[in-house]
Formats: C-alpha cells, sequence, structure tokens
C-alpha cells in the first residue's frame, strides 16, 4: 500500500492501539488479537501493536493496516530503537513501522533517516514518533510517512501533560505536508474530534479503549480521592 493510499484510508479516521504493558494481564498475543478484533468491529481504521510476534498475529487476523513498533526497554529511545527492531516489525508484516522520531541517540548508533530507507526498502511505511515541533519537521525532511504526537509529555524537557497535545498537532500539521496523526492521552471522543478539528489527519486511542487495568485503577484513584475506600473482604 503506498503513502498516498493509506493517507486516504485513514483520513479522520481511528486508529486503535491494541497493547498491554509488561505485567498486563492483557499482555498475551490472543487477548491482544482479540483486542483488535473488537476494534475492527467497532469501525476502528487501523491497528497499532507492539512486537512482532503481536503484529503478526493481528495482520492474520484483521483486515486493516496494521502499524507496528517494538517496544525494547523503558527508558531512552525503546520505540522500535534500532533498525533490527525496524525491519522485524516489517517482515512481520506491518504496513507501518512506528519508531521514535527524537533527537536522542539510538542505540545502535543510527540515525532515523537510515531506519526510513532501511524500511520503505523492506516494502513498508514509517510512522515517526515525535514530542515536539522541531522533530516532526525534521521526521518528515528524512523521509517520514506519517508524524504522530505520541511522545510529547514523555521525553525528559516535554512540559507533562494531562490531556493531549493539541497546540502540537496544530503547529505540525501547519508545518508539513505529511499526515499529523495525534496521540496520547486521548481519552474521549470529544477530545478526538477536538484533534481533528486541531488539524489531525488521524486520532490513536490506547488506553481509552483498550486498557481495563488502567481505566479501573482511574476509577478506584477518584473513589479514594472522594474519601471512599475498597472492601477488601467482601
Amino acid at each position: 500500500m503506498t503513502a498516498q493510499h493509506l493517507a486516504e484510508a485513514l483520513r479522520g479516521r481511528l486508529i486503535v492501539s491494541c497493547q498491554a504493558p509488561p505485567g498486563d494481564p492483557m499482555r498475551e498475543t490472543a487477548t491482544l488479537v482479540r483486542l483488535a478484533r473488537s476494534a475492527a468491529a467497532g469501525g476502528g481504521s487501523a491497528i497499532r501493536a507492539d512486537e512482532p510476534e503481536v503484529v503478526a498475529a493481528i495482520v492474520a487476523a484483521v483486515d486493516l493496516p496494521v502499524i507496528g513498533l517494538w517496544k525494547d526497554g523503558d527508558t531512552g529511545v525503546y520505540i522500535t530503537p534500532t533498525v533490527r527492531h525496524a525491519l522485524a516489525v516489517a517482515e512481520a508484516g506491518a504496513t507501518v513501522v512506528a519508531a521514535d522520531a527524537t533527537d536522542r541517540p539510538r542505540p545502535d548508533g543510527s540515525t532515523f533517516a537510515e531506519l526510513v530507507n532501511a524500511v520503505h526498502a523492506a516494502g513498508a511505511l514509517v510512522m515517526a514518533d515525535v514530542a515536539t515541533l522541531a522533530e516532526g519537521v525534521t521526521a518528515a525532511a528524512q523521509g517520514a510517512d506519517f508524524v504522530s504526537t505520541t511522545l510529547s509529555g514523555y521525553v525528559p524537557g516535554t512540559p507533562r501533560r494531562t490531556g493531549p497535545d493539541l497546540a502540537l498537532v496544530s503547529s505540525l500539521a501547519a508545518a508539513i505536508s505529511i499526515p499529523v496523526v495525534a496521540e496520547g492521552r486521548i481519552s474521549s471522543p470529544e477530545e478526538a474530534a477536538e484533534a481533528l478539528a486541531c488539524g489531525a489527519h488521524s486520532v490513536v486511542v490506547g488506553t481509552a479503549i483498550t486498557a481495563p487495568t488502567a481505566l479501573t485503577a482511574r476509577f478506584v484513584g477518584a473513589l479514594v480521592r472522594a474519601g471512599g475506600g475498597q472492601e477488601d473482604d467482601l
């Protein structure tokens, strides 16, 4: 699929992130495949998934483009950190490989441009996960097919936020010609629609749809802050 064809297919649409962190009960391939199938049944237009095994299983199970990545570690550049990781995701069948495109050094000493070239040579597209306007502009110049606001608020030096970084969405949409994908802390349909109004081409939602552990903890925290408690011996 060409970047142009995929961009048209995803214009104004929802991408559902079907992931679970290490140790979470949802973190098993069969469960994540069911989440992807549910997202497809609900009208999602693409799936974002982590690790080659899961990517391959979802590609086989749903008739939707899969945006694949490979998280390795939890500090520094860990979203598809090397060319090796990127090619493994492409080989698993991902239509798009998502990778950290911040200005931090990559573990293998490669550049983001080298990763883009390798993925394109393997027949897949590239989504640049960025934290700032400058990073998004640079990633577009280096050949990325999509730019996503995934890392805003999660990289040292960028402000922590409780909601989506719609200002970054807007500034990226005005600065680059490739599609801008809004991702990060989008917790309601209203916020998703607002992201489109700010210039997003597509919207990624994960936790608010596919993370029951995190959602349960959010409700529990609200009740505790309201003065409630949990009965351990019901």
